[in-house]
C-alpha cells in the first residue's frame, strides 16, 4: 500500500496577512513570507504543520460555516495547563465558543474561533 504523511491544511481568507497576524498572535505560529507567481503568499506553521493561506478573489467563494457541519469541521492543538492557556487567550482577546470542559477521564477541551469562523479546539490529556 502506498505511504501517506501529512503535508498540509489550506484555508481562504479575504485578507490572509491578518490571518495570519491571528494564529501568530494567538498561537505562536510562525508567519511564512513568499511569492507566488509574482504575488505575494502568507502561509504559516503551527504545531509543526504548515498551513497555506490563500486570498479570496471574487464572489465565488462560499460563506465559512457554523459548528456542527459535515466534513473536516475543526483544527485541534495539544496544550498543557489548559486553564492558565485559556486565561492567556482571553487576554488576547481570543472568541471562545466553548469553556474548558471535561468530555471524558483525563481530557479537556475548549473551542476558539478563529478568523473566517474556523474552529481551533485546544486539549489538555492528563496522564
Amino acid at each position: 500500500m502506498a505511504q501517506f504523511t501529512f503535508d498540509h491544511i489550506h484555508l481562504r481568507s479575504p485578507d490572509p496577512e491578518a490571518t495570519a497576524v491571528f494564529y501568530e498572535r494567538m498561537f505562536g505560529a510562525e508567519v511564512l513570507r513568499s511569492t507566488q507567481q509574482g504575488e505575494p503568499r502568507v502561509d504559516i506553521r503551527l504545531g509543526g504543520q504548515i498551513i497555506f493561506i490563500a486570498p479570496i478573489k471574487g464572489d465565488n467563494t462560499a460563506p465559512p460555516p457554523s459548528m456542527p457541519y459535515r466534513g473536516l469541521e475543526h483544527i485541534g492543538l495539544a496544550v498543557t495547563g489548559l486553564d492558565q492557556v485559556v486565561a492567556e487567550l482571553k487576554d488576547k482577546g481570543a472568541e471562545f465558543t466553548m469553556e474548558p470542559t471535561a468530555i471524558r477521564p483525563g481530557i479537556r477541551i475548549c473551542f476558539v474561533r478563529g478568523p473566517e469562523n474556523v474552529a481551533i479546539e485546544l486539549l489538555e490529556r492528563s496522564a
